[in-house]
Parts: C-alpha cells; sequence; structure tokens
C-alpha cells in the first residue's frame, strides 16, 4: 500500500495525498480511487497498465488524448441538451507534466480525472436505466463521428477481429491442456458448429458494407456511469481500447453486456438468456442518438453483432483457460472456462430470438 502511495504521489504532491484503493472490477488494468486532502478537495482514478495486453502504452495514452480533446471541441460547438450533463474524462498528468509515470519495474501508471457525483452498475437495473445506456453509447459514437480514423492507432491489432480469435483458439486447442474440466467438450462442440459465423463482420467490411470508424471498444454496461440523482447518462469511462474499430463491435458489445439480466458471473449458465426488452431500450437510446451518421448497412448487421461478440468473448475466454488464464483474472480453476459457457449460452439465447431482434432493430431505426 505504501508503494500505491508513493506512486499516486508522482501525480500530486505526496503530502496531500489521503487515500489510495482498490476502484471498479475490471479484469485487465490494477484501478484504484485516489482521494486527495483532508478535508477532500478531489479525487483521481489511479491505473497500472497490463503491458501484456497493452504493449505500447504511450500509444493507448496518445489516442486518450486524441478523443478527449476531439469530444471537448464537438462539445463545445454543438452542446448537448440543457438538462443533458456530459462528463469527458481527461489525463491527470504527472507532477512533470508528462502523461504517464513508468516505475522501477518498467509498469506504466496513468492517471485520469474522476467523474463525480456518479455510479455504475454491473447489469441493467430497469428499461430507463437500459435506454440511457444506448443513449451514452450514442452520444459517444457522435462525438466521434467526424475524427479521422487515421488521427487514432491501432493499440489492439485484431481486437474484436473474430476469425484471428479463432486461429488463436484452434492454436491452443491443439496443445491438449487443460481439458478434462466439466463442460469443456461442450464449450469445444459449440464453437465447432458456429465457425463459418465467425467471419460475417469481417467479411461485410471487405465487401465494402462496412467501415471503420473510432470505437470505444470495451462498452459494457459499468463502463458508463449515471447520475446519481437524476440516472441519467453522463460519461463513458475505461477509455483505453479507443481506436479505430467497427460500431457494430461497440453494439454487440453493449447488447451482450446490458441484455444478460444473470451477469457474466452468474453460477447457473445453463439459465442465461437475452432479454429482448432491455435490447429494444438500450437500441433505442443508442439509435435515437447515432441514426443520423449510420448507413443502413450498419444497421442491417446490428443484429448478427450482439450474436457474434457473445461468441467471440466466449471463444476468448475458452483460448485463456486453455493457455492457464494468462489474459482474464481468474479467481478458481475452471473460471474462464466457466465465463465462456455464460458466453455461449447467451450467443444461443440470441441466435433462438434472432428474428425478433431483428424487428426491433428496425422498430428503433
Amino acid at each position: 500500500m505504501n508503494d500505491l502511495f508513493r506512486i499516486a504521489g508522482k501525480f500530486r504532491p505526496a503530502d496531500t495525498i489521503a487515500d489510495v484503493r482498490p476502484y471498479g472490477a475490471g479484469n485487465i488494468n490494477r484501478t484504484f480511487l485516489v482521494v486527495c486532502g483532508a478535508p477532500e478537495t478531489e479525487r483521481f482514478i489511479l491505473q497500472r497498465i497490463n503491458s501484456h495486453v497493452f504493449p505500447r502504452p504511450d500509444l493507448v495514452m496518445k489516442n486518450i488524448r486524441v478523443f478527449t480533446a476531439h469530444a471537448a471541441r464537438r462539445l463545445e460547438a454543438e452542446p448537448l441538451s440543457a438538462n443533458r450533463r456530459w462528463v469527458v474524462p481527461e489525463i491527470v498528468p504527472t507532477l512533470r507534466g508528462e502523461d504517464a509515470f513508468f516505475d522501477e519495474e518498467g509498469a506504466c501508471w496513468r492517471a485520469l480525472s474522476f467523474v463525480g457525483h456518479a455510479v455504475a452498475h454491473d447489469i441493467l437495473k430497469t428499461p430507463e436505466h437500459a435506454r440511457e445506456i444506448g443513449t451514452a453509447l450514442g452520444i459517444f459514437h457522435a462525438l466521434v463521428s467526424d475524427l479521422p480514423c487515421a488521427d487514432l492507432s491501432d493499440t489492439l491489432e485484431g481486437f474484436h477481429v473474430t476469425p484471428r480469435y479463432l486461429d488463436q483458439f484452434d492454436k491452443a486447442l491443439a496443445t491438449g491442456r487443460r481439458m478434462d474440466f466439466a463442460g469443456f467438450s461442450h464449450a469445444v462442440r459449440f464453437v465447432e458448429t458456429r465457425r463459418e459465423f465467425a467471419g460475417v463482420l469481417e467479411k461485410a467490411r471487405a465487401g465494402g458494407r462496412l467501415s471503420l470508424r473510432p470505437i470505444h471498444g470495451d462498452p459494457k454496461v459499468n463502463n458508463i456511469m449515471l447520475d446519481e440523482t437524476s440516472g441519467r447518462a453522463v460519461s463513458m469511462i475505461d477509455l483505453d481500447t479507443v481506436k479505430p474499430g467497427l460500431v457494430q463491435y461497440d453494439i454487440g458489445d453493449c447488447l451482450r453486456s446490458g441484455c444478460n439480466p444473470l451477469g457474466e458471473e452468474t453460477e447457473d449458465w445453463e439459465l442465461v438468456r437475452f432479454d429482448t426488452a432491455m435490447a429494444r431500450e438500450i437500441l433505442r437510446g443508442y439509435l435515437g442518438e447515432a441514426r443520423r451518421f449510420l448507413t443502413d448497412d450498419d444497421v442491417a448487421f446490428i443484429a448478427d453483432s450482439a450474436r457474434l461478440i457473445a461468441f467471440e468473448l466466449g471463444l476468448r475466454f475458452l483460448t485463456d483457460h486453455i493457455h492457464g488464464d494468462i489474459y482474464f483474472k481468474a479467481t478458481y480453476p475452471g473460471h474462464n472456462l466457466h465465463r465462456a459457457l455464460v458466453q455461449f449460452r447467451l450467443c444461443e439465447s440470441v441466435e433462438e430470438q434472432l428474428g425478433e431482434i431483428a424487428e426491433i432493430v428496425r422498430s428503433c431505426a
């Protein structure tokens, strides 16, 4: 803990640091809330960037700076409605004026401003909550709809390119490791019967139907902050994965994250279902903000994206299980296999309701 206080002191004078405590439940970076002053004068988020996931933290920080500057200009030129508070997290520089601090082990630590008077939830609470989640993603995409992809670095090459994850799975499976777990054979069969579908978005992109745009990259429900009084969305946080991509990655991941009432860590994976009522509200909110700049093809692939991203995340969990849980933090043996089974059941539930989901998309567009 003393080391955390020392690192926090690289961003604010050490004698002003009152507390450093774990914050959030992310699977990738180590995240802490830093409280300054007594009485309190400031809070900020301190994170150690996972160098195995982000080998170029300098480019991660560059993308965040490009995004925040562009979003600020857009908000100044085109303010949101008077009753909509919107906060763009900002980089908190070190006392030396740098974007990040590298410790003696070479680990990268960075700080971002804290979104105050706001909360986040792991699962959707109400239809109104769902609509606000969709609205937030729509606002985010609208703010960067005119940001050239050339201005952003691809910090995670191959991220959300599902055929690549399929190749990685095949190589892992060939090792024959960690196969003696309950549910493993079921998970492998699930993948084998959906190989052709894995390329649905990449084929559409190669055929010119979909184009790269700036994306958030991780728009799960708990990365969207809600005003603690009004319940309205006020910010999207966790900006490490801002990069060029397909908006369908974001939309699909938002639906995947938001429309599983049992949550990603449920013990009862067989009971997982995709909630179409929540999907309707998310899409109402999202398309209410984003439809004006989306093409008809963008909209046409939304239903497939919900199915694909659930499949893809399950595939990544399953691959990491075989590798020995080196990417996603696991708290018990077989944790990532269980996570994979949850996502595969969610994907299956989307498949069972695909016609209804497509109709919801049409009605909201």
